[in-house]
């Protein structure tokens, strides 16, 4: 048993989505590896930012799908949150008291095209111009259209399974722009079509990252959770974030950033902001040692900053 714990149980607080209830299972099973004597309780709380079909923006953005959850943390209804980092907004500092004591091994970061059930096309390349692709993220839009914008790309709302429903009854698209890690953490990579290149499609800053979040006044948990931290993940997502803080971007911004460990140790980021249809965007690459992750990050934003990226985010309407 982790000392501090005896006698009661983890309560794991995630969003009710498949994919968020199969997340924080997986964190419970990690968790057991480790205390296999500690109840450990996955706890599904609703959003409203689940509950909400119209735009993200009219309810404060991707804060949306965590204050629910945020309030359970600190009220103790819940001992930790389980949160996929894409979706923890920059510009809005978290809860008072509560840290994110670790972050999982990054999984897969690229985006991928699923098709609708009976499509004669294999590639974004194939498709005529005109044709409609769904999506619900203004970064993955703008990278669409500046890839190829004759394309018409619009927006689908609701948790992964019920967009691919939607995706295969409507018949409104002709596919949809989905994360491939999140795609097998549900069990259907075998709707993967095609798997877009980091040149085609630069991912959201915290993709494939799932981050765990407590009280950090409650110790035991702290340090359990700390046993699941994985540390180069922690540094590139501390590189990525800076970037994402500096540039001060909101819900609506389409930004992209990745950071990587390169073969010869050095941290590589890479920094995008876009218009919201793709037309103009700010772009930036640079290196700088583990130790200066936030330093890195902050020298992409300004990097971005002087190619225009504050102007091209202050003329996008929140």
């Amino acid at each position: 048993m982790a000392r501090g714990l005896e006698g009661r149980a983890l309560r794991l607080g995630t969003r009710t989505s498949p994919m968020a209830m199969g997340q924080a299972r997986d964190v419970a099973d990690r968790i057991f590896e480790i205390c296999p004597d500690l109840d450990v309780q996955v706890i599904g709380i609703e959003t409203s930012g689940d509950r909400w079909q119209g735009d993200l923006a009219e309810l404060g953005g991707k804060g949306a799908f965590m204050k629910e959850i945020d309030r359970a943390l600190v009220m103790g209804v819940v001992d930790a949150a389980v949160h996929c980092l894409k979706d923890v907004p920059g510009d809005i500092p978290p809860p008072p008291g509560t840290c994110f004591a670790a972050y999982l091994e990054r999984d897969d970061v690229h985006d991928a095209v699923v098709w609708r059930n009976g499509s004669p096309f294999r590639s974004l390349d194939e498709l005529p111009p005109g044709t409609s692709i769904g999506t619900s993220s203004v970064r993955r839009k703008a990278q669409l259209l500046r890839h190829r914008p004759d394309l018409h790309v619009d927006r689908i709302r609701g948790n992964v399974n019920s967009r691919l429903a939607r995706l295969d009854a409507e018949h409104r698209f002709e596919a949809l722009v989905l994360a491939a890690a999140g795609l097998r953490r549900i069990g259907m990579d075998d709707r993967i079509g095609e798997v877009l290149s980091l040149d085609v499609m630069c991912p959201a800053v915290g993709a494939g990252v799932i981050g765990l979040q407590c009280r950090g006044s409650d110790a035991a948990v702290v340090e359990l959770l700390r046993l699941l931290d994985h540390a180069e993940t922690r540094v590139h997502v501390r590189a990525e974030r800076a970037m994402l803080h500096a540039l001060q971007g909101h819900c609506n911004s389409p930004i992209a950033g990745h950071c990587h460990t390169t073969p010869d140790g050095q941290l590589s980021l890479i920094g995008m902001v876009f218009t919201r249809e793709g037309g103009q965007f700010a772009y930036a690459h640079e290196w700088d040692t583990p130790n200066r992750a936030e330093e890195l990050g902050a020298y992409v934003a300004s990097v971005l900053g002087r190619k225009g990226a504050r102007d091209i985010i202050r003329g996008i309407p929140h």
